[in-house]
């Protein structure tokens, strides 16, 4: 028995021939181990099949949504828009274009059962498995997040990695997120890191594109990175004490919403045991 629902929130732009097998190979994952999810595909302005795919899709599963947005596309938009369809508790940000591995989405979701605020998959860690990395990327990869390493006095080696699970309080606490493009990844990780919510990093498999291309775009992602890391690293040194003061007071009235629910919902069943003791023919009521 799984308490925690997973959503899982997938950006598409131009991915018809990719999001079926992505879906299907999320859905089979976590059917098999009977986990509550939903799965939300976001049509960010395709102008390819995208969009009767994903309706094909939603037609054979309720429990699948999805966001049509229109211009301006943008990575970060269309996670943002995701995003506001979660209703889960375990939010994990996958990609469209069968990078990932499904098998790490159910690491991410039992990483966050046994009780981890967040999730970051490294492609770089021993156990990890990589496939068809341009090797110009990956230079320029590893150079970004060791200056990020130092910048945050972190471990974590892999933070520009889309592909990670956050509880859903994780994102709201930190929200709302600014970032348009893939800037969002460091966006969303550094600020759950400043804020000191517990994070397991976990070795994760990373594949080439199977179809079509990629949208980022390295000489023009460098500004938008650069911001992002500068605006977290500045909260980080000079407010650091009220980023904690919020989190701690934000946390706080989670466990007092949580606890007020825990006692309502312990009185319901006391309730219904006396309801059904009350009950003639009940099993109290023969005894």
């Amino acid at each position: 028995m799984h308490d925690l629902k997973a959503s899982i929130v997938i950006p598409a732009h131009n991915e018809a021939r990719n999001i079926l097998q992505t879906y299907t190979d999320l859905r089979d994952a976590f059917a098999a181990r009977k986990i509550p999810y939903e799965i939300i595909i976001v049509n960010d302005n395709s102008d390819d099949d995208t969009g009767e795919v994903i309706r094909s899709i939603m037609g054979e599963d309720s429990c699948v949504k999805t966001v049509d947005r229109e211009s301006p596309t943008g990575f970060g938009r269309a996670i943002r828009a995701g995003l506001e369809l979660v209703e889960g508790d375990a939010v994990i940000i996958y990609m469209a274009d069968r990078s990932d591995d499904p098998k790490d989405a159910l690491t991410y979701y039992e990483k966050m059962e046994e009780g981890y605020d967040c999730v970051f998959g490294s492609r770089f860690r021993k156990e990890s498995k990589i496939e068809n990395y341009p090797r110009f990327k990956l230079m320029v990869n590893r150079l970004v997040n060791r200056c990020i390493q130092l910048m945050f006095f972190c471990r974590f080696n892999d933070l520009t990695n889309a592909f990670k699970g956050y509880r859903s309080y994780v994102i709201q606490e930190c929200g709302p997120f600014r970032a348009s493009h893939f800037n969002i990844t460091i966006e969303m990780s550094l600020s759950a890191l400043i804020r000191k919510y517990t994070i397991a990093e976990v070795p994760i498999s990373w594949y080439g594109r199977t179809w079509g291309s990629s949208s980022l775009r390295l000489t023009e992602m460098g500004r938008r990175y650069l911001h992002v890391l500068l605006k977290i690293y500045l909260e980080r040194v000079f407010i650091s004490d009220d980023v904690m003061e919020e989190r701690l007071s934000q946390g706080a009235k989670r466990r007092s919403e949580n606890v007020g629910l825990r006692k309502r919902l312990d009185a319901l069943e006391q309730k219904v045991e006396e309801l059904e003791a009350e009950t003639p023919g009940s099993k109290s009521g023969r005894s």
